[in-house]
This record gives C-alpha cells, sequence and structure tokens, in this order.
C-alpha cells in the first residue's frame, strides 16, 4: 500500500496535486477528521472505490447492535468524484489511517484533503 500525503485547503485557495492509485490499496492520514478526498477517473471504464470499515459494530445501550459498512463511490467512466470526511472511530486504523481499495486502478488518481 502506498501513503498519499494530506494536502490543506484553505481560505486563500488550493491547487492540489493528484497522484496514481496503487493495485495494492493506499492509505492515508485520518488524524484531523476532516480527511475527504477526491478521485479522477480518466478510464472507460467504471471503477468502485472502498473505504475499509476498521470497526464494523458497536453495541449501544440505546440502539442496540449498529453495524457500520465500508464506504464506496461508484465512478462511471471518465468522471470525478469526493468521497469522506471519515469519522475516526469508524475508518481509522491503528496508524491513524483510513484503508483505500479499488476496483481497478487504470488512469485513477486521487488527492487527499483537508480544511483547515
Amino acid at each position: 500500500m502506498a501513503t498519499i500525503t494530506l494536502q490543506e485547503v484553505s481560505e486563500t485557495g488550493s491547487s492540489p496535486t493528484y497522484t496514481a492509485t496503487d493495485v495494492a490499496g493506499d492509505v492515508v492520514d485520518n488524524v484531523r477528521r476532516n480527511t475527504f478526498l477526491h478521485f479522477k477517473n480518466g478510464a472507460e471504464l467504471e471503477i468502485t472505490v472502498t473505504i475499509v470499515a476498521q470497526t464494523t459494530s458497536v453495541d449501544n445501550q440505546m440502539y442496540g447492535d449498529l453495524t457500520k459498512a465500508n464506504a464506496t463511490l461508484v465512478l462511471a467512466a471518465a468522471t470525478e468524484g469526493f468521497i469522506g470526511p471519515f469519522p475516526t472511530a469508524a475508518y481509522s486504523n491503528d496508524d491513524n489511517q483510513i484503508e483505500i481499495t479499488y476496483s481497478s486502478v487504470s488512469s485513477l488518481t486521487v488527492a487527499a484533503l483537508y480544511l483547515n
């Protein structure tokens, strides 16, 4: 897995850098609780991006057993999309990173962003 660098989006603007996605998946720091991802699908095929939930069930006294699914983004051919933010309790692994997998990495790029 490759580590994608977070980039700040601020009041003065931002010109994010996009990184090619890794066939083995990617990780991104998620310590700020306002991480979001922007994907560009340059391929002529649909691609599904999956953010892997690390905590998938919680027993809540008031609501009972709660289940958290993976977050997914389906990108049609030659489109762009955003996904996030990712609550740390549900999506951060032991290294405070989110784990991302892809159905294909053909012409798929990503920018990992956070608001300051």
